[in-house]
């Protein structure tokens, strides 16, 4: 019972101290609000209403008769940014560094915001010095990110290599994907240059890397033909198939091409048509349709396209079946039939696209690097209307 007494009476002691606690915190908040400047508060007001062009001069003169604000000079870099004045927001961060009392951690967050800034100016090289100069501090992780979009852009694909292995090292996540996909640009400036075992050496190193890199199998593929070994080509070729059925598509010619040098065309489009009862492709129907003209003529691919589009309905199958059927039509059908097919062609032709999943760019040529958002594997090689009636 004494015990509750206390307890009791300890009630009123706390919420003293509590009351009090609270008017000290108060105090203190509004001395600070009344040492910040008025226009402080005016540009914030402007930012919260949407008017970043009124906020931007009322900073601009807050930092001119308080130039220590460091705070300020971020908010103001940030603003220049997003408008798209990048030679202010340089020079914004260029003051802030200058100042010989900043504290450290903040000169790496303003070298940090002049890299971005380089980088969004496109000043490539003093961008990737001034990332260079962060890489052993609190900031190291997001300057080698930057530096390996760097080295992307200017096509230097060994320092991305070791670049994207820096980052892996230092626990920022796999990177395996795009390495391997570089050691393929290395591979492909080598079969460029005519030099098919050093691209087969890449190659090699790519599919180390990533076993599961399609580009890599096709490559290698075009290393061993241009070295005379069609039998190798073919071998490496199929092993698509085993990585991912629908990029099959991309080898389909070349297969067909090396089963004609080695004569046996046959056995080529016997592949490709148990590939295409899987893996349903107005691509590789198309490459289909062409050897199967050549191999046993026009009724039999008109048969073809007729039952593919029984199986899987689309424009782009329609205007294949057209193409089939002006192959096989009389004499005296052939005006009408050349009218429709030109005006389904017009619209299929729209719907023919390749589309990122990332970023939603659609292009006519199949992409290993989306050109708008720049990541890698990010299309598929079907046409944007198979995907749609595949879903």
């Amino acid at each position: 019972m004494e015990f509750e007494t206390w307890w009791l009476l300890s009630i009123p002691v706390f919420f003293g101290l509590g009351w009090m606690a609270a008017r000290i915190d108060i105090k203190q908040l509004l001395s600070e609000s009344r040492s910040l400047p008025e226009g402080y508060f005016k540009g914030l007001n402007f930012l919260l209403n949407e008017q970043p062009d009124k906020a931007i001069d009322t900073f601009i003169e807050i930092v001119k008769l308080d130039p220590e604000t460091a705070e300020l000079h971020f908010a103001l870099g940030s603003l220049f940014c997003r408008r798209g004045e990048i030679e202010r927001a340089i020079r914004v961060h260029q003051n802030l560094l200058s100042r010989p009392d900043l504290p450290q951690e903040q000169k790496e967050h303003a070298l940090y915001e002049l890299g971005q800034d380089y980088l969004r100016a496109g000043l490539l090289d003093r961008a990737e010095e001034t990332f260079n100069l962060l890489i052993e501090t609190n900031y190291g992780v997001r300057a080698r990110r930057s530096l390996l979009e760097i080295y992307q852009r200017v096509k230097e694909w060994q320092r991305a290599i070791d670049a994207a292995n820096a980052l892996q090292e230092s626990g920022a996540g796999g990177r395996q994907r795009e390495v391997a996909q570089f050691y393929c640009e290395l591979a492909q400036a080598e079969l460029v240059r005519t030099q098919p075992d050093a691209a087969r050496r890449l190659l090699d190193m790519a599919l180390s890397v990533n076993r599961m890199n399609v580009r890599a199998n096709i490559l290698l593929g075009d290393a061993l033909q241009a070295n005379g070994d069609i039998e190798g080509a073919l071998h490496a070729w199929k092993q698509v198939e085993r990585q991912s059925l629908p990029h099959v598509v991309l080898v389909a010619q070349r297969l067909m091409d090396g089963y004609h040098a080695v004569g046996r065309p046959q056995e080529g489009f016997n592949l490709l048509k148990s590939w295409l009862a899987d893996a349903p492709s107005i691509d590789l129907l198309e490459v289909m349709f062409k050897n199967l003209v050549e191999l046993e003529g026009g009724e039999a691919a008109y048969n073809l396209v007729r039952d593919e589009l029984w199986r899987t309905p689309t424009l782009l199958g329609l205007d294949k079946l057209l193409e089939a059927r002006l192959l096989i039509a009389r004499p005296d059908s052939l005006p009408e039939l050349t009218m429709v097919k030109d005006l389904v062609h017009g619209y299929a032709l729209k719907l023919a696209r390749y589309q990122c999943s990332q970023c939603g760019f659609k292009a006519r040529q199949f992409y290993w690097q989306c050109p708008a958002c720049s990541r890698w594997e990010t299309y598929s090689p079907r046409r944007t209307e198979e995907l749609s009636v595949m879903n």
